[in-house]
């Protein structure tokens, strides 16, 4: 009975993981991004994802997307920790018209969206923020530095932004530390 309890739980586990192979794994726009073509306004948004396959069921994957008024494209910063493993720094960023893409399979949920005077006046705030990010090169899983880390510390940068990141955000709290 034991065995068949723990088969039944590990076909589950393993079945459940719909991201099995992320080069396969969607990153088409989910849809909740408005096109900087046809808004004009200056835009920050904040983007979570469950991360990629089984840590989904326990942790997230969030980026920032912001563009300034008149922009034709989002710029997109994020942590990523295989990254480091290629001896890249986990912090890297890009230029997009698509910020709200599937993470690897995972429907992104809008976490922030501030738009218009309000976004313009902090852009250059995370800006100046992301600069003296401290950990760009090093990536941990637990307790941190991460991409939940990243998150943390530029919502700790600029309380403005009012982020609040979901609990699954694991590593957030690595910002808080006096390190």
């Amino acid at each position: 009975m034991k065995n068949s309890v723990l088969i039944i739980l590990l076909v589950i586990f393993v079945g459940g993981c719909a991201n099995n192979d992320w080069r396969t794994a969607s990153r088409e726009s989910a849809g909740i991004a408005s096109n900087p073509g046809d808004n004009k306004r200056a835009v920050i948004e904040v983007y979570a994802a469950d991360a990629f396959s089984w840590r989904g069921w326990f942790a997230v994957h969030p980026w920032i997307a912001f563009k300034e008024a008149n922009a034709s494209e989002y710029t997109v910063y994020e942590v990523i920790g295989w990254r480091v493993k290629r001896g890249l720094p986990a912090l890297r960023s890009y230029q997009t018209i698509t910020p709200d893409r599937y993470w690897y399979g995972s429907k992104p949920e809008k976490l922030l969206s501030i738009q218009g005077e309000e976004a313009g006046q902090l852009i250059p705030k995370i800006q100046n923020a992301i600069k003296q990010y401290p950990w760009a090169d090093e990536y941990s899983v637990f307790p941190g530095p991460n991409s939940n880390t990243f998150l943390a510390w530029l919502g700790l940068q600029v309380p403005e932004l009012e982020l609040e990141l979901p609990f699954s955000a694991i590593g957030s709290g690595y910002a808080d530390l006096d390190n």
